[in-house]
C-alpha cells in the first residue's frame, strides 16, 4: 500500500489486511484497528471523533465494516455515528444508549480540546463535542467469535478499566488488541468510580495466559508491543497482590514495560 497521507490520521501498515490508525496529534495518543477480511472488515474502536475516521476507512477497503467497541469511552467511541454496524459488549449497552457513566460532559470536553499539537479540522468545536450515543446493532459476550472471512476474531471480557471492557484476538495472525487494559508508557487508569482495580488485576492475568499471542496493540501510546510484556503483566500481578496493593488510592505502580494507577 501506498502511504496514506492525512492532515489528521497517521495509518501504518500493521500488514496486508491490518491497519493502525492513529491520532497523533492529541495527548492521548488513540489507535483505531482496521482488520480486512475477505467479507468484510472489523473495526475496533473509532477514535476521539475530533475529524471523521470514515474518511480513511473508505480508502482502505470497499468492504462493508462493522464496529467492535472495546468500551464505551469518548476517546473510543468519536466516530461511531458513521458507520451502520456497531458492537459493544453487553455490560455497557446502557453506556452507549444512554451516555457513559460518572464522567460530566464539562470534563470531556476539557480532555478533548487540550494538549493539541496539529491543527484540528475547521468544524471541530470542543464546546459542543458530545460523545456519541445510540442503540448497538449487537451485543457482545465472552468467547463470542465474529467471523469477517476467513479470519476469527475471538472476544475476551476483560473488565476492570470499565464494566464491559473487551479485548479481542485475531485467530489468524495471532494480534492481541487489548485496548485501555494494557498499553505502555502512561498508566492503566483503574482510579476512577466506574473502574475496578481488582477486576482488572484479573482480566491483566486472563491476557498474561493467553496462548499464541504473537504482538500486542493497545489503545494509546505505543504501535505494537512484544509478546514479552505479558511475562511482566504475569510478575507484576503477582507483585501487586502479594503487596496488597490493589485497591483504590494505593497510587501509581510502575513495571518494567507497563504502569498502573489506583
Amino acid at each position: 500500500m501506498e502511504q496514506l497521507k492525512d492532515p489528521w490520521f497517521t495509518v501504518s501498515e500493521i500488514d496486508n489486511t491490518t491497519f493502525a490508525i492513529s491520532e497523533y496529534g492529541h495527548w492521548e495518543k488513540v489507535h483505531s484497528y482496521l482488520l480486512i477480511g475477505e467479507e468484510k472488515a472489523a473495526l475496533i474502536d473509532t477514535g476521539l471523533g475530533i475529524d471523521n475516521i470514515k474518511r480513511i476507512t473508505d480508502q482502505l477497503t470497499e468492504l462493508p465494516i462493522i464496529v467492535l467497541t472495546t468500551h464505551v469511552h469518548w476517546d473510543h467511541i468519536g466516530s461511531h455515528g458513521e458507520f451502520k454496524d456497531i458492537f459493544v459488549h453487553k455490560d455497557e449497552e446502557d453506556w452507549i444508549v444512554n451516555g457513559i457513566k460518572g464522567l460530566p460532559i464539562q470534563q470531556i470536553r476539557k480532555d478533548v480540546s487540550r494538549d493539541i499539537t496539529i491543527p484540528t479540522p475547521r468544524d471541530f468545536n470542543p464546546e459542543t463535542y458530545t460523545p456519541y450515543t445510540g442503540k448497538p446493532t449487537g451485543l457482545l459476550e465472552d468467547g463470542d467469535k465474529v467471523e469477517i472471512g476467513n479470519r476469527t476474531l475471538t472476544i475476551f471480557h476483560t473488565p476492570g478499566h470499565s464494566p464491559g471492557h473487551i479485548s479481542i484476538l485475531d485467530e489468524s495472525t495471532g494480534y492481541l488488541f487489548t485496548g485501555d487494559l494494557l498499553y505502555d508508557t502512561t498508566p492503566i487508569y483503574a482510579f476512577f468510580p466506574t473502574t475496578d482495580p481488582i477486576i482488572l488485576v484479573e482480566s491483566l492475568k486472563r491476557i498474561s495466559n493467553i496462548p499464541n499471542v504473537t504482538k500486542i496493540y493497545g489503545g494509546h501510546n505505543t504501535l505494537g508491543l512484544e509478546t514479552s510484556i505479558l511475562e511482566d503483566v504475569r510478575n507484576a500481578v503477582e507483585d501487586l497482590e502479594e503487596k496488597k496493593l490493589v485497591s483504590f488510592g494505593t497510587g501509581i505502580h510502575r513495571f518494567k514495560s507497563f504502569s498502573v494507577k489506583f
